[in-house]
C-alpha cells in the first residue's frame, strides 16, 4: 500500500477549462458558458490551470466565432496575475495538426507568452529527441516555464522493444543530457491506456537521475478506468504533480476528479494542493452554465475498448461529434477494429494529436475505401519520416504505397527543415485583403493553413472577415438560430472595431422559380461594398454567378449522410465529364474525400458553393 511517514503534497493542474473542454466537447465551448466556474476556481485557492493549446487553441475560431488569444487574454484577466496557465504544444506541429518552421514556431512561442500563458507543456507524438530539443528552445526563449513531455501508449500489439519502461527511460535521461533548458518533466499518456507497473518503473528510474529542483508530473485519462491507480502508482515512485478535474468534465475521456483522487490518498501521507470540498461548487456552477451542451455519452463514460484502440480523451470527443454530424456514427466500431492495424504498420508512435488523428483518419480510410487504398495525408507524411522519426520502422509496403499516392519522397532529416515557411504567404493572403498584418493576425492565419486548403476557407481569414463557421454541439436548442446569433455578434464586433456598421460577410438567399414546368433554384450572394475585419478592411470578393438546378439529368450528392463541408469544386458548367472522374471535394473528418462523377456527361448545373454546408440530400451539381 503506498504510504510516507513524511508528508507530500502533490500539485494539482486543473484541467476542466482545457483538456475537459476539449475531450468533452472538441473544445467547442464558447468562453462565457464557462468563465464564471473558471473566476470560482481562482477564488477557490487553484493556483495552476490548463487553459490553451491543444484543439483550445483552433477550436475558438474554427467553430465559435471567438479569438482564441483574445480568450486566452479574458482567462488571465479573470484569474489574476498570480495562477499558473499552461497551455499545450504539439513540437513541430505547434498548436496546429500540421509541421510549422521554427520562425513560426517561435512566433507562436512570443504570443502564447504575450497573451497570458507561463507554462508550456510540449510533447513530441514520435518521442523525436531532436524534435523535443528544437521546438523546446522557442518556448524558454519566450520566458515561459518549459514542461518537456515523454509521451506514453500501451500498445496493441506485442512488442519488447518500445513503449516500455526502458524506452521512455532512455528517452527521460537523453532530454536531461540535452542542451535545451527544462523546467519540469511531465510523462504523458494522452489516451490512458499505460499500465500502473510501467508507470511506477518508469519514474522510479527517472526521479534517480533527475535534479531535485526539476519537478516530476504525470498526466492521463481516465477513458480505460485506470487513472486513478496510474496515479497511486506515480505518486509512490516520486512524481510531485498530477492533472485533474471536476464533474461534470471529469473521468470518462478527461482525468479523474479531484475528489476521486483525494480520497485515494487519505491516510496515505500523501494530500493534494487544492481543497476538494470546493468542488460541489464548481460542479453546480459548471453544470449550470453548460446545460444547453449535449454531453455524448461516448465521451462520458469508461470505455475499456480503448485499450486496444489507443485514442486520447481529446481526440475520441471530437472524433464522434464529427461522426455524427457527418452521418457515420455507424462505422465507428469498425474504425476502432482497424486500429491496431494501423499503429503496428504506422510504427508505433504514441497516439496524441496529431498522431492519433493520423492513426484514427488512417483506420478511417481502410473503413471507407477499403485498406491502404486511401492513404490519410497525415499519416503517409508520418511513415515517410515528415514528423520524425517514428519509434520502430514503418511497415515497407505501407511507405511504399505512401510514396506513390502522395508524390512525396521519404525523408531522415530534421522535419522543422522541411516544414512549409507559412509566414509569409500568411502576410500575403492579409495584404490581399487589406487586413492588418499583424503578429496576432499573421498566426491566426498561419495555424490554420493546410496543404491544398483554399485560403477563402482559412479559418483566420474567415473569423477576421466576419465569416466564421459556427458549429457549437447544443442540445435541443436551435442550432440555427445559435448560428445566426453567433455570427452576428461576430459582425458586429468586427464593424465596431473598424468604426463601420455596416456587415461584413455576404449574405446568401435562395429562390425557386417554375417555367413551362421546369423547376429552377437560383442562389443570390449580396455583397456590402467592403468587409471589415482585424482593424483593416476588406475588399469584397464578386458576387458568385447564379447557379441553376435542372429538374432532369443526374444529381451528385455527397457521399456522408450528414452535414459536410464543400471545400473543392473542379468543373464548371458545361464542362464535358467522365464516369469516375473527380469533380468536388467535401471535408468530414478533418480530411479531404472526393466527389466523383456518378455518369459520363455534361454538368447541367452547379448548386452549391465552395464553403458551403449540404448533406446528402442537396445536390452539389447535376450532370445531363
Amino acid at each position: 500500500m503506498i504510504f510516507t511517514e513524511k508528508p507530500k503534497k502533490i500539485r494539482v493542474m486543473f484541467t476542466p477549462f482545457r483538456d475537459g473542454l476539449q475531450s468533452s466537447f472538441g473544445g467547442k465551448v464558447r468562453l462565457h458558458d464557462f468563465l464564471p466556474a473558471m473566476k470560482a476556481s481562482a477564488e477557490a485557492g487553484i493556483k495552476h490551470f490548463e487553459f490553451g493549446g491543444g484543439a483550445r487553441y483552433q477550436a475558438p475560431y474554427f467553430y465559435l466565432g471567438e479569438d482564441p488569444f483574445i480568450d486566452m487574454q479574458k482567462m488571465r484577466e479573470t484569474v489574476g496575475p498570480e495562477c499558473d496557465l499552461q497551455i499545450l504544444t504539439r513540437s513541430v506541429s505547434g498548436v496546429t495538426l500540421t509541421t510549422q518552421s521554427i520562425e513560426g514556431l517561435r512566433l507562436q512561442a512570443k504570443l502564447m507568452a504575450k497573451y497570458g500563458t507561463t507554462w508550456d507543456r510540449n510533447f513530441d507524438y514520435m518521442n523525436d529527441i531532436r524534435n523535443l530539443v528544437n521546438t523546446g528552445k522557442p518556448i524558454v526563449e519566450a520566458g515561459m516555464h518549459h514542461q518537456c513531455c515523454i509521451a506514453l501508449m500501451g500498445l496493441p500489439f506485442k512488442s519488447d522493444k518500445v513503449h516500455t519502461p526502458d524506452f521512455y527511460f532512455n528517452i527521460g535521461k537523453k532530454l536531461l543530457e540535452s542542451d535545451v533548458q527544462i523546467d519540469s518533466l511531465c510523462l504523458k499518456d494522452a489516451s490512458g491506456t499505460t499500465d500502473p507497473k510501467t508507470i511506477y518503473e518508469t519514474a522510479k528510474r527517472l526521479k534517480k537521475i533527475m535534479p531535485p529542483e526539476i519537478p516530476l508530473w504525470l498526466h492521463t485519462h481516465d477513458t480505460g478506468s485506470l487513472a486513478v491507480a496510474c496515479y497511486m502508482a506515480g505518486i509512490e515512485a516520486g512524481v510531485d504533480g498530477i492533472d485533474l478535474a471536476c464533474r461534470p468534465m471529469a473521468s470518462g475521456t478527461v482525468q479523474p476528479d479531484v475528489r476521486s483522487m483525494a480520497h485515494s490518498l487519505k491516510g496515505t501521507g500523501y494530500s493534494l494542493d487544492v481543497d476538494e470540498t470546493k468542488m460541489p461548487k464548481i460542479e453546480s456552477m459548471l453544470s449550470e452554465l453548460m446545460k444547453d451542451y449535449d454531453f455524448n455519452p461516448t465521451t462520458t463514460m469508461a470505455d475499456a475498448r480503448v485499450l486496444g484502440f489507443p485514442m486520447p480523451g481529446g481526440a475520441i470527443g471530437p472524433n464522434v461529434h464529427m461522426m455524427v454530424k457527418a452521418g457515420i456514427i455507424d462505422k465507428y466500431s469498425e474504425v476502432l477494429e482497424e486500429f491496431p492495424v494501423v499503429v503496428e504498420a504506422g510504427g508505433a508512435w504514441t497516439s496524441v494529436t496529431p498522431g492519433s488523428q493520423q492513426y484514427w483518419l488512417q483506420a478511417f480510410n481502410n473503413v471507407l475505401y477499403g485498406r491502404w487504398k486511401k492513404i490519410n495525408d497525415g499519416f503517409g507524411k508520418a511513415v515517410l519520416g515528415y514528423f520524425g522519426k517514428t519509434p520502430l520502422p514503418p511497415d515497407p509496403n505501407v511507405v511504399k504505397i505512401a510514396e506513390e499516392q502522395l508524390e512525396l519522397p521519404p525523408i531522415d532529416g530534421d522535419p522543422l527543415e522541411a516544414a512549409p515557411k507559412n509566414i509569409k504567404p500568411a502576410k500575403e493572403a492579409l495584404e490581399e485583403r487589406n487586413l492588418d498584418v499583424t503578429d496576432h493576425n499573421t498566426f491566426l492565419v498561419l495555424a490554420a493553413m493546410v496543404p491544398g486548403k483554399k485560403m477563402e476557407l482559412n479559418e483566420g481569414i474567415r473569423l477576421l472577415t466576419g465569416r466564421p463557421k459556427i458549429d457549437i454541439p447544443l442540445k435541443t436548442k436551435d442550432k440555427d438560430e445559435d448560428k445566426k446569433e453567433k455570427k452576428e455578434e461576430v459582425r458586429s464586433r468586427l464593424s465596431q472595431q473598424a468604426g463601420a456598421a455596416a456587415p461584413t460577410g455576404p449574405m446568401t438567399t435562395q429562390c425557386t422559380v417554375e417555367e413551362n414546368g421546369k423547376r429552377r433554384v437560383f442562389r443570390i450572394t449580396m455583397e456590402p461594398a467592403a468587409a471589415t475585419g482585424g482593424g483593416g478592411t476588406a475588399t469584397a470578393e464578386k458576387p458568385a454567378a447564379a447557379a441553376t438546378a435542372e429538374s432532369n439529368g443526374t444529381p451528385v450528392y455527397s457521399s456522408f449522410a450528414g452535414s459536410v463541408e464543400i471545400v473543392d469544386i473542379m468543373v464548371n458548367v458545361g464542362a464535358q465529364v467522365s464516369k469516375g472522374q473527380v469533380i468536388a471535394a467535401v471535408e468530414a473528418m478533418k480530411a479531404k474525400h472526393d466527389i466523383k462523377a456518378p455518369v459520363d456527361g455534361k454538368v447541367a448545373s452547379i448548386n452549391a458553393e465552395i464553403g458551403d454546408e449540404l448533406d446528402s440530400s442537396k445536390p452539389i451539381m447535376t450532370i445531363s
